[in-house]
């Protein structure tokens, strides 16, 4: 059975029966941290978020327990600390990720300001730079927490999760005597407890295979649409002119073709749907290559396809653009878009059938879509177009990778161990973006919060 799941539900049966058995946290000796930073990175060996004593205020108990339960079940190395106004900043990030000693991506509040710091080999600086910027203006610290760790988990985070962590977020520190207590009334659960998580997988699997059902309807229409390109495109590969590298461009094409089909066709679950795409977006570029040959124009460069409608192909430049009551960013285009955008126009927009009945852009229409929009902006680049649509923001819950799939957003892998000590490279956790500004100097002040570290 999968860790994960059976985690929650030993929280979920552990946590009521300390506060029925009067071992909760605050009536434990231990249970809360001191604001040494040896014992902030001995909590965070433990669980993934540490709540200060002095902070509490800021972020509850059930709310940090719940965010720990969202790391935790992702296994990534993500670390949240929030720490009270007047903490000592100077290193901080550095001093705090050499107590760990555990690659991963940090994230520390601090009173009303907040900023973040990761091994390059688990997310890159300008990847950190979005995260922080996207959640920046939040003045909630539960959602501002909440949004850091939820893209996060959307940025296919490299590295592993510390071993230590089992579950027991918020620093709550459970007795002996009280585990023995509770292991006679786990016994007794466990029996309904594996019922529901047989009742919660066969759940998961008609939510998928519905999902795969409303993805078969674009996706064949994708094939559809790359099956017409290609008759339209009258290439033979005998005619005069024609060559071994034209032939070998059109032979591509064609088994991408193929291979979109008999994926399609073998798809199970919804992430099948990637490989589908990423063979017609591969087709596309195969195309792209024999119409400049065969026109004798440069070879194109290799992009990915258009943002609004991938069966647009290929794109040419980077636009500006923005999704409604969205924040601006440079989405890929094709030439008919770009103009389109130049012209103050609006782009011609892949619209899919939503849940509702009506049509809508497919970044706004559910989480189906994911896998489709994974294989055409696969390396990287997805997280960064999808941010602030519907479907970045489902993509970015913790359930999202159980239901549909990971990795629509690779930054990067890290395939060794999840700690590396103190002699990791300390420049990814100084200077940092805006010019070593800490959170784009809302820090102010000294120290690693005010003018880098």
């Amino acid at each position: 059975m999968n860790a994960a799941p059976v985690r929650g539900l030993l929280r979920l049966l552990i946590v009521p029966l300390i506060v029925a058995l009067g071992v909760l946290a605050a009536g434990v000796p231990g249970a809360h941290a001191a604001t040494d930073l040896s014992e902030v990175a001995e909590a965070l060996r433990e669980s993934p978020v540490y709540v200060d004593p002095a902070a509490t205020d800021l972020l509850s108990e059930s709310d940090a327990e719940s965010l720990a339960d969202r790391i935790e079940d992702a296994d990534k190395p993500i670390f949240v600390a929030v720490l009270p106004a007047d903490y000592p900043t100077e290193n901080l990030f550095a001093n705090l990720r050499t107590e760990t000693g555990v690659a991963g991506l940090y994230g520390i509040r601090l009173g009303d300001r907040f900023d973040a710091r990761a091994d390059s080999a688990v997310l890159s600086n300008q990847a950190v730079d979005n995260l922080v910027t996207a959640v920046q203006g939040a003045g909630d610290p539960k959602a501002q927490l909440g949004d850091f760790v939820d893209d996060a988990l959307r940025s296919d985070l490299g590295g592993s999760a510390p071993s230590g962590w089992s579950g027991g977020g918020g620093g709550v520190v459970v007795d002996p005597g009280a585990l023995a207590a509770l292991g006679a009334v786990l016994a007794a659960g466990g029996a309904g407890a594996y019922g529901l998580v047989r009742r919660n997988r066969r759940r998961r699997e008609e939510e998928r295979r519905a999902a795969l059902e409303k993805l078969r309807v674009v996706v064949d229409e994708d094939i559809t649409a790359f099956g017409e390109e290609l008759d339209r495109l009258d290439f033979h590969p005998a005619e005069p002119g024609a060559d071994d590298a034209m032939r070998a461009d059109y032979e591509r094409a064609l088994d991408a073709y193929e291979q979109a089909k008999t994926s399609m066709a073998a798809a199970r679950r919804p992430e099948d749907v990637r490989a589908v795409t990423e063979a017609l977006e591969d087709g596309r570029f195969s195309l792209a290559q024999l119409a400049a040959r065969r026109e004798g124009r440069p070879m194109p460069e290799r992009r990915a396809p258009c943002f609004f409608d991938p069966r647009h192909g290929p794109s040419v430049a980077d636009a500006t653009w923005s999704p409604d009551g969205g924040t601006p960013r440079e989405v890929p285009v094709c030439a008919a878009d770009q103009a389109r955008l130049a012209d103050g126009r609006d782009p011609m927009v892949r619209e899919v059938e939503t849940a509702s009945g009506g049509r809508r852009p497919y970044w706004e229409a559910g989480p189906a879509y994911g896998p489709w929009a994974g294989g055409y902006f696969g390396g990287g680049i997805l997280p960064g177009l999808l941010i602030g649509t519907l479907l970045g923001s489902m993509m970015a819950t913790p359930s999202y990778a159980a239901m549909y799939g990971a990795g629509y957003g690779d930054f990067g892998g890290y395939e060794g161990g999840d700690v590396s000590g103190a002699d990791f490279d300390t420049d990814d956790f100084s200077g940092g973006f805006g010019g070593g500004d800490f959170g784009g100097g809302d820090f102010g002040g000294g120290g690693d919060f005010g003018g880098g570290f």
